[in-house]
């Protein structure tokens, strides 16, 4: 454990001291103690802060302009997609055949045939496991780090890199793109935004349809308020305080706060564009498919493009599967080997295949982390409904570009993909590796004060 020591400037007879702070942090290359005590000693004020800080540290050099991350709402299984087990006995492994990858003795399901065509382009790891075993409590773990108590709540991934980011001209530095914020039919995740950072750093929601449409729901509060309809500033204004009196529950704050970033949007030509799907060539639009996932992704590799440093892509809003006023998410309590096979795999397989492909093709993928996730497993025995159920014990996340080394296995599950028998990995070494990787090293994340005691995944990277 390295102890590494957030660090507050003030000046002392012409110097600039540093208070220091512990906060434990494990990094492959970040500053150690002794390098931040050397800060601390004696530093000119002709130099600024932030340049001795530079100067000092060695990380915080983002390997991955934008992230991506492809939220599996609902909790996909594990064995029925990147780890089978063909050799459990039937009622663990389930109807589904392992297939070769481009990897020697790696296998995937057979409902993955794209993804296994790819899988020298990117790593997964089968040893994820969440401290939490319900949907939004585990959610919050896996977007988070944390548990959502003791209170207060912790920020999101998305969060942290949009705080030390920012955004690019007339857009919001973290995005999700989803029908709404990741819930099940009772409560929605609490650590879905800022959290001990501020709602400042919430994201900003933006739904995208199957055709390809765009709705923006903060924007939705008078007709005629959309993306495509927005010509002339000064109405857009009025429009937006005529509606003020419809956000008075949300504060003040959020009220400014909304209305300073749909004007941003609405009235910035680059920004407006990156919401056009229409300027992608029918070909392009058809291979993502036209699902809400499949455009969803698409639209954030054009995010991407626009310089937006984190987007989060939510397969649905509610974990349920089938359930009324659910949008078909990952919990397959109940027909989990039909639906993988009919809906979700190849969804969720030819838009991630595609997403490669265009970002690679467009010389991105080198500069943008893409990681597909859920919030935990489900069961390896098969339960009296033919289907799976929750399991926190041991999961898997994919990672591609953004400076992660592609075509590996990191880590192994028993033979019945119940626990890991290798290290475990956790969100919280997840949402570590993503901060470090965009550019929020171990002296970041002490001055927020988060990802307290995360460690990178050494063997990604």
């Amino acid at each position: 454990m390295v102890y590494c020591y957030s660090v507050v400037p003030r000046q002392r007879n012409g110097e600039v001291m540093f208070d220091i702070g512990r906060f434990k942090a494990k990094t492959c290359g970040g500053l150690t103690r002794r390098s931040f005590l050397k800060v601390g000693a004696s530093v000119p004020v002709g130099l600024g802060v932030a340049d001795a800080l530079q100067a000092a540290q060695t990380n915080g050099q983002a390997k991955a302009k934008s992230v991506i991350l492809l939220w599996l709402w609902g909790a996909p299984s594990h064995l029925d997609m990147f780890d089978p087990k063909p050799k459990a006995p039937l009622e663990y492994r389930g109807p589904f055949a392992p297939i070769a990858t481009r990897n020697p003795g790696v296998q995937f399901s057979e409902l993955l045939p794209k993804l296994a065509a790819r899988s020298d382009q990117f790593s997964v790891v089968r040893s994820m496991v969440n401290s939490n075993g319900g949907h939004p409590g585990a959610g919050t773990v896996g977007l988070t780090g944390y548990e959502e108590r003791p209170r207060p709540v912790k920020p999101n991934f998305g969060s942290i890199v949009a705080k030390e980011r920012g955004g690019p001209p007339g857009l919001p530095a973290f995005f999700y793109i989803g029908r709404g914020i990741p819930r099940d039919l009772p409560r929605r995740i609490e650590g879905y935004g800022g959290g001990t950072l501020g709602a400042a750093y919430d994201p900003f929601l933006v739904q995208c349809l199957a055709d390809g449409k765009i709705n923006i729901p903060s924007l939705q509060l008078l007709d005629g308020i959309s993306p495509d309809r927005i010509t002339d500033r000064s109405s857009l204004l009025t429009d937006l305080d005529e509606s003020r009196r419809l956000l008075d529950s949300l504060g003040i704050e959020n009220w400014r706060r909304a209305r300073q970033t749909a004007f941003g949007m609405l009235t910035n030509k680059d920004a407006l564009e990156a919401f056009d799907l229409t300027q992608e060539d029918a070909a392009t639009r058809d291979r993502y498919g036209y699902t809400t996932f499949g455009q969803s992704c698409l639209l954030a590799r054009r995010l991407a493009e626009a310089e937006v440093p984190y987007i989060q892509v939510n397969w649905s809003e509610y974990v349920e599967s089938i359930t009324p006023a659910a949008d078909f998410g990952w919990d397959t309590h109940i027909y989990n080997f039909e639906l993988l096979q009919d809906r979700h795999c190849p969804i969720f397989d030819r838009a991630m295949a595609m997403l490669l492909d265009d970002l690679k093709a467009r010389g991105m993928l080198e500069s943008t982390l893409v990681v597909a996730m859920g919030e935990f497993g489900r069961t390896p025995r098969i339960n009296n409904r033919a289907a799976r159920d929750h399991w926190p014990r041991c999961y898997f996340s994919v990672w591609a570009g953004g400076g992660v080394q592609p075509g590996r296995v990191i880590g192994q599950s028993d033979k019945h993909g119940e626990d890991p028998i290798t290290d475990k990995i956790t969100p919280l070494m997840a949402g570590t590796t993503i901060a470090d990787l965009a550019g929020v090293g171990v002296q970041q994340r002490a001055e927020m004060e988060v990802l307290d005691g995360g460690s990178v995944i050494h063997e990604l990277l």
